[in-house]
């Protein structure tokens, strides 16, 4: 029997299985009550997910989880894999179980499934547009609040990259701490000490977002791990890239779209980051239809 848990990467696995089990309590709550009364226990359904709009399919093993967390004598089968760019009206997966069991998921199936798919989708419709490029394209901390770490594997199977998970694995100092500790140059040393004091057994990755060539220059003698050029236009980006000359990794961010994504990276940037990847998900457009297999 697959354990779905397994086929999660290890970092993303806790907190997905956390999701999963919090939103099969929020749909079915007490009882699916309409499935109760309408289904009897010895029904066995035979289903087909189909993908109706082409797109980059993200979450199967998550669909697998969350089948095997309401029974796990269910049996999913994916027709594809996760990561795989596919066209409307492929069967991507099909299933086997207990009808009361394969009602009672489908909706929380079909969330994650379409949402991931979505996210994936359009990060890969941004990196095709980057790929002549060395520019990697970054995820944000926009995601849905619970839903961290599915939004971020997502990006991933898209062929994105994640940027920090949290606030507590890396330092960015953007401009409401640079406001509030007196400057960038005062916000970079107080963070030093308090990572002295607090993190001296651990490295940590310290950005800082500048707004103009002028931050730029003062955040330049700072020996930085990274510098996010934050809403620069085109022209600054390239002085920017110019001016570093490759001696630290410079992130843009800011109006990052469709129509914009290719002249940033072309400007020589080392990341662009976009929080439209997660926080304007289009879910991807997937069906689920469930047949009468067999009573038991």
């Amino acid at each position: 029997m697959t354990d779905w848990l397994e086929k999660i990467p290890f970092d993303y696995q806790k907190p997905i299985l956390t999701a999963i089990r919090q939103a099969l309590a929020e749909d079915i709550g007490s009882g699916d009550l309409t499935t109760l009364a309408t289904v009897s226990a010895e029904v066995i359904g035979t289903g087909t997910f189909t993908v109706k709009s082409d797109g980059v399919i993200a979450g199967l093993a998550v669909v697998g989880l969350v089948f095997q967390e309401l029974d796990p004598t269910i049996h999913f089968v994916p027709k594809v894999a996760d990561g795989e760019r596919v066209t409307a009206g492929t069967v991507i997966a099909t299933i086997d179980g207990s009808a009361i069991n394969l009602l009672s998921g489908e909706r929380t199936a079909l969330n994650f499934l379409q949402r991931m798919s979505g996210i994936a989708t359009y990060t890969n419709d941004l990196i095709l547009k980057i790929t002549h490029t060395h520019c990697k394209l970054l995820d944000t901390r926009k995601t849905a609040p619970g839903l961290r770490m599915s939004d971020k594997w997502a990006v991933a199977l898209g062929g994105g990259s994640n940027h920090r998970i949290g606030l507590f694995d890396m330092v960015m100092i953007k401009d409401n701490h640079i406001e509030m500790a007196g400057g960038i140059s005062s916000a970079v040393t107080q963070v030093r000490q308090f990572l002295a004091t607090h993190h001296r057994d651990k490295k940590i990755a310290i950005e800082v977002e500048v707004k103009s060539m002028e931050e730029l220059k003062e955040a330049l003698k700072l020996n930085l791990d990274r510098i996010m050029l934050d809403n620069m236009d085109i022209d600054t980006l390239c002085r920017a890239v110019k001016l570093t000359r490759g001696t630290i990794p410079l992130e843009a961010s800011g109006n990052i779209t469709s129509d914009t994504i290719q002249k940033v990276a072309e400007t020589g940037v080392d990341y662009i980051s976009s929080g439209a990847l997660t926080h304007s998900v289009k879910a991807l457009d997937i069906s689920f239809l469930l047949k009468l297999k067999k009573h038991q």
